[in-house]
Formats: C-alpha cells, structure tokens, sequence
C-alpha cells in the first residue's frame, strides 16, 4: 500500500484546469458529462482512501473489531501503520459522511416541498403560479400522492414551473424560450447532474472547483437547447437577461432555472456568439485537451491506487484471519 494510499485525497487537484477551460472550449453537453464523471470517480476513490486509512491506522489500537491477527509483527510491517493519521481519518470519513447524507436528504426535502406547493394545480406540463415574485424552475419527477388523492407529482417527465410575475415580464418569444429552455433541464435530468457533483464536492472539498463548474455548464447545455428548438440564440439571450434583471433565481437552490445564480454576462455572451462544436473528446494538441487527458490520466491512478490498496488490504486481512 504504502504512500500510494494516500494519492486519492490529492489527485482532484489533476482535474482543476479542465474544470475552467471546459466551460470556455467544450460543447456544454460533453463539458458537463465529463466533468461530473470526473468529480464522481474522484470523490469515491478518496472516500475509499479515507476508509482504507482508517481501518489501517487504528488496527493495533485497543478496542478495535479488527482479528487479533494484525497485531502481528508481519502485519505491521505489511501496511503504512500510522496511528495519528489513522484518528484524524474518523472524524473526516465521519464528515464526509454526514455532509453526503444531509445533501441528499436536503434535496429530497426541497423536492417534496416543491411538488406539495403544486398539490391543487392541474397536472400539466407547465405549472403556472399566481406569485408576485418572478422565478422559474424545472421540477423532476418524484412527488407521490398525498394523503387525500390529490397527486403532487405532476407528468413522469417532470414539470415547468413559473409564477405569473415572470410571464409577464417576458414577450411571447421570450416564454418560448424560457419552456425550451426548462423543459432541456427536465429532459436530461440535470438534477442529477447537479446532485451528483454536490456530493462529489462534499466527499473532497478540491472537487468544488467541478461543482461550480458543472452547475454554469447545465445551464448552458440548457441554453442551446433551447436555441436550437426556437431557432433564435438571441431570443434565448434576451430571455435569460430580462429573467436575471427582474429574479433573484430560483427559490429552490438545488433546482435548475433559466435565471439560476452564475455568470449569466457569459451564458449571454455565449448565445450571442456562434455555437459551440460538438465534439465528444477535445482534440489532445489543444490547452482543453491537454487537460483533459491530465485529469483523465489523474483518475485513473486514482481508481488504479483506490484499488489497489484495497485489494491489498483485503488480502493481508484475510492471511491475519485465523481460520
């Protein structure tokens, strides 16, 4: 095992410049699938290399559910024993843990929430509500029948949420931009995308960079969609300027929207340019490229080093194990 074991806490650092120079270079359909799978696979091989510090650093403390086997002298030179690095591990894996698990039931509250405010409203498509405050969401599908049949849950595709303050504020081109554009949301499941990268984020805190990176490419994968369903990049320009100046976002901060929280300026200046080529990887004699295959090759020793370690772990576990 040795120092290799520890690499998967650092190795989030390799996939730093891709985080910004996809944003800049790559479809934002390809930018946001790679980077999420990034942020994934980084973040379960340095929770693996937190439980794997653990498990060994605490292995020859008292009290600890290990065989009596590892306190062996053949074990204790077989794996990187360091009680202090063990203890901190803990309390991080602990944190890490805590973090995953109040994110995912947060989201799961704001969703509920979300599909109780609609209970009472015809399951359409599009979500209408009578609000003075102009906002716009796209709300997945998961809600479930309340307890007096009246069903929150809306179409199985999702819903399109928007308050009567925001249409009226936007000319009809305008609202069929702002529908194309949440309906791309509902369609590829950004929310998963988003959950996704939160928790990855959590996991590592070096992932955050991937976090904010992928939260601004949703919104454009979004954004040219809806520009090639309405035909018009301006029109979706407009429509996302007029919707940042009049809301603050959306009152659900895990949902995607067409006026969410970023660097709107730039979503902007994007529709306002030609749009982006489609490319499934970067070309490799490119800065984008180039720090793609980097924080392509850091993954992999990071999966390669997560597993190895484990596999390693298993085996001496196994020979300390008295049959």
């Amino acid at each position: 095992m040795g120092v290799f074991v520890f690499l998967p806490l650092i190795l989030p650092l390799t996939a730093w410049p891709v985080a910004r120079l996809a944003e800049q270079h790559l479809h934002p359909r390809t930018a946001t699938r790679l980077l999420t799978v990034l942020a994934v696979v980084l973040s379960l091989c340095s929770t693996v290399c937190l439980a794997l510090v653990m498990v060994v650093g605490t292995a020859q403390l008292p009290g600890n559910p290990l065989p009596d086997g590892w306190s062996d002298a053949e074990v204790r030179a077989a794996v990187p024993y360091d009680e202090v690095v063990g203890k901190a591990a803990i309390p991080a894996l602990c944190a890490v843990v805590v973090a995953c698990v109040r994110t995912v039931r947060r989201h799961g509250r704001v969703r509920r929430q979300a599909h109780r405010a609609l209970a009472g409203l015809r399951e359409t498509e599009v979500a209408v509500l009578p609000d003075a405050v102009p906002y716009a969401y796209a709300l997945p599908p998961g809600g479930r029948r309340t307890g007096g049949g009246v069903s929150s849950a809306g179409t199985g595709r999702g819903r399109v949420v928007v308050t009567t303050a925001l249409l009226d504020r936007l000319r009809p081109a305008e609202r069929r931009a702002l529908f194309a554009h949440e309906r791309a949301h509902l369609a590829a499941r950004h929310d998963r995308y988003l959950l996704a990268v939160q928790l990855a984020a959590r996991a590592n805190p070096f992932l955050r960079p991937l976090r904010t990176a992928v939260a601004y490419t949703a919104e454009r994968w979004a954004d040219e969609e809806a520009a090639r369903v309405i035909g018009s990049r301006r029109t979706v320009a407009r429509a996302i300027g007029t919707a940042a100046l009049v809301s603050r976002g959306t009152p659900l901060p895990t949902l995607a929207g067409l006026a969410a929280p970023g660097p709107v300026p730039r979503r902007v200046a994007a529709l306002l340019g030609p749009a982006p080529a489609v490319r499934p990887w970067p070309p490799a004699f490119t800065a984008v490229g180039a720090a793609a295959w980097g924080a392509a090759a850091g993954t992999a020793i990071s999966a390669m080093s997560s597993a190895n370690s484990a596999v390693t772990m298993v085996l001496i576990l196994h020979a300390a194990t008295p049959l």
